[in-house]
């Protein structure tokens, strides 16, 4: 049994922090609203006020919020995750941030003796209550080798892809990648629907050929329900493909596929939707919905 931290329990953490209180880790959890910690806490979780009470409590110290910003205050805040960490501790960030920020933090980690992880996942809210995820991780092998085994309780794979900040740099490839495929499966649908043609018919037909995707066979039949119930927030997604746009600047590597996505998640959000799932952009092709 490990002493594990828990800090983030939105869609997706609370689902991976349940898998690990399943294997028999002793939990703690740390929420910005408490009443998202009220479930755990009755199963057995202890809840701490604050990231570093967390820190002091728990051997592993897993992290996955919002933006970026978040990060930065959950670990370098006065009372973050840095402020009480102790000699024997590893972090682990499963939020999808920027590679500067993990090499940040891997490198804030050495200077105090412990170690880190970048360790971003996907698979959305299915895959967290499944215990599908893919996690992505970048850091150093020996870290790598005791999160594994923690990791596994929530994933289905998980792959070191390199040192610190490779695993955001493998999530910002994967960004990019269900960038294309949420347009091209929301265009299909209003294609199909301006033709007449039978939605669900559609979909059956088209995923089971080369047209097959993720987000087809998960966000299609979402869409028919009508359901816009978050899997992975728009607002979320959007921040992605910013951070990706952005790396892929300091690369020189055009995207502009990225950048045609980041454009339409933008025009989403600000028409008031970015609460909503990432199959709300359906809603920008006024006619379907």
């Amino acid at each position: 049994m490990t002493k594990v931290g828990f800090i983030g329990l939105g869609v997706m953490g609370n689902s991976m922090a349940k898998h690990l209180q399943a294997s028999g880790h002793e939990l703690f959890v740390y929420n910005r609203t408490q009443s998202k910690a009220n479930e755990l806490v009755g199963l057995g979780a202890k809840w701490c006020e604050t990231p570093r009470e967390v820190a002091e409590q728990a051997d592993v110290i897993m992290t996955i919020v919002g933006y970026p910003q978040d990060v930065e205050e959950v670990y370098f805040g006065d009372d973050g995750v840095f402020a009480g960490v102790h000699t024997d501790s590893l972090l682990i960030d499963l939020t999808t941030s920027t590679p500067t920020l993990a090499i940040r933090i891997s490198e804030t980690a050495k200077e105090k003796g412990i170690k880190s992880l970048d360790a971003p996942v996907s698979g959305g809210d299915l895959g967290a209550k499944e215990a599908r995820l893919t996690t992505m991780v970048g850091g150093e092998e020996a870290a790598f080798s005791q999160a594994e085994p923690l990791l596994k309780a929530f994933s289905a794979k998980v792959t070191l892809m390199g040192p610190a900040g490779a695993g955001q740099h493998t999530k910002m490839a994967n960004q990019i990648m269900i960038a294309g495929t949420m347009t091209g499966m929301v265009e299909l649908l209003a294609y199909a629907k301006a033709a007449s043609l039978d939605l669900q018919t559609v979909l059956d037909t088209v995923g089971g050929g080369a047209a097959a995707n993720w987000s087809l066979a998960n966000y299609g039949p979402r869409i028919l329900k009508g359901d816009y119930s978050p899997g992975f927030f728009a607002k979320h997604f959007l921040k992605d493909l910013k951070i990706a746009l952005d790396e892929a600047g300091k690369l020189e590597v055009p995207l502009p596929g990225a950048e045609l996505a980041a454009r339409l998640y933008q025009e989403l959000c600000d028409s008031g939707y970015g609460d909503d799932g990432t199959q709300a952009l359906i809603k920008l092709w006024k006619k379907f919905t």
